[in-house]
């Protein structure tokens, strides 16, 4: 129950129906990146601004990708605010879902597909409180920017990147509300509401190995690139990088530790003695392994392989194979000094090693004094008196970093209370039957409206 944020009854049926059906239909549009095809998207997003009074602009950069942007007029005396999101989703293979994960299903008061949490879900939010503030004629004190914008999911160059590279004047705020925070973490305590303040950087790395073909049935003679790959795996698998607690997550820790009675010792051990940080995260997993391994990456950077390829045919020892790395880093620690390193480590193979480098940015991450912070959390302690607001960092990244790239407040949040465990929620992103109920898209309206609200006025 919302309580005093409630809508009126009348606005809040309208929005469960409007709501419903403008998310179904966004997610019919299937913007799967690759291609991304976001245009189709952006023009129905201008059709329903346009038939609610706005005035929307649609900005390909390149055929078929398109962003689309608004704005909402205030008088100048605050801050502008961008409500950010993007059109694009990643793929998703039907024979694994139990409906179309493109057919917009509605049901069990659910909207199920692609993109219904990550993010057209939030799309559908930001898009109706626009609306309403508009309807409803808030007297707004400063500008509030709508962009919904293409290819995030493979990096944000084709959106976010090219419109604040090209377009900077149409796009870019102070303040910026996106994805990546907001759902509601259980504790014994009450809720804490994340608001994601700090993103991991990514280092996304080709290595090639270059050997020695030869027959299968001779290795010796040759040099077989996959062994050198595998030697090449194995050396960064067992590399220990140094623990770090940025200030985000440091301040994370504490309010986890303060909502976990029971677990307070442990957590208070957590925060206090970072060297020893994989064992006390040892000890938790044994209890709580969802939550320790949330916490696990976000105290060092981590280097994954992702893809690997080699080999010819059956009996030829390849002369050449690769293999990806995702690699994110920590606010703080510098992209290229870690590529560096990173080269370092494999001194030995060098001479038989290639880089390439796929994606690179660094880790970004915003301060929790500024107003707009402050009036999350007034809104959401107001909603629920128990309730914890904490910053909180993302291992994964957003497009918010080109904004914080240039100046921007940026927080990730998109308000969710779970409606079934947080580890089967956070599963279906990007995975099997990603939905998000039709209650979850009412009450993120709901919070979100108040929150823009009481900031622009």
């Amino acid at each position: 129950m919302l309580g005093a944020l409630k809508l009126p009854i009348e606005i809040q049926k309208n929005i469960e129906t409007e709501i419903t059906e403008f998310l179904s239909e966004l997610i019919r549009i299937n913007t799967t990146n690759p291609p991304g095809n976001e245009t189709q998207a952006a023009h129905f997003l201008a059709n329903y601004l346009i038939k609610n009074g706005f005035k929307p602009e649609i900005i390909e950069s390149a055929p078929g990708r398109g962003s689309v942007i608004t704005r909402l007029k205030g008088t100048g005396e605050k801050h502008n605010l961008l409500l950010l999101s993007h059109l694009d989703v990643v793929a998703a293979n039907p024979k694994e879902w139990t409906v179309n994960p493109f057919g917009g299903i509605v049901k069990d008061g659910y909207v199920y597909g692609r993109g219904t949490i990550d993010m057209k879900g939030m799309t559908a939010v930001e898009v109706l409180t626009l609306k309403l503030l508009k309807e409803n004629d808030v007297p707004i004190k400063g500008d509030i920017v709508l962009a919904a914008t293409a290819g995030e999911e493979r990096g944000g160059e084709e959106g976010a990147g090219y419109l604040l590279q090209k377009y900077k004047e149409k796009v870019w705020c102070p303040y910026v509300i996106n994805e990546g925070g907001g759902l509601a973490i259980p504790q014994k305590n009450g809720y804490i509401y994340p608001v994601q303040t700090a993103e991991k950087g990514i280092i996304w790395f080709k290595i090639k190995a270059k050997g020695v073909p030869g027959h299968g049935s001779t290795p010796n003679i040759a040099d077989n690139a996959i062994i050198i790959i595998n030697d090449v795996i194995e050396k960064i698998r067992n590399y220990k990088p140094e623990t770090v607690y940025v200030p985000t997550f440091r301040e994370f820790l504490m309010q986890v530790t303060k909502n976990n009675p029971e677990h307070r010792e442990l957590f208070t051990r957590l925060l206090t003695n970072p060297k020893q940080s994989d064992s006390i995260l040892d000890e938790l997993a044994k209890i709580d392994k969802a939550l320790a391994e949330e916490i696990r990456p976000r105290t060092k950077m981590t280097i994954s392989p992702t893809i690997i390829n080699g080999g010819i045919k059956e009996n030829i020892i390849p002369s050449e194979c690769e293999v990806v790395f995702d690699c994110r880093v920590l606010p703080g620690q510098n992209v290229q000094e870690t590529l560096e390193f990173i080269k370092g480590l494999l001194k030995d193979f060098e001479d038989k090693l290639k880089f390439e480098i796929i994606q690179i940015h660094n880790a970004s991450e915003s301060t929790i004094q500024t107003p707009l912070y402050d009036t999350i959390t007034q809104v959401l302690t107001e909603l629920e008196p128990n309730c914890t607001v904490s910053p909180a960092m993302m291992t994964g990244g957003t497009d918010s970093h080109f904004f914080r790239e240039k100046g921007s407040i940026c927080y990730g949040f998109h308000p969710m209370r779970p409606d079934e465990p947080n580890d089967e929620l956070e599963k279906r992103i990007h995975g099997i039957d990603e939905r998000i109920s039709i209650e979850n898209l009412v009450f993120g309206t709901s919070v979100l409206y108040e929150v823009v609200k009481r900031f622009m006025t």
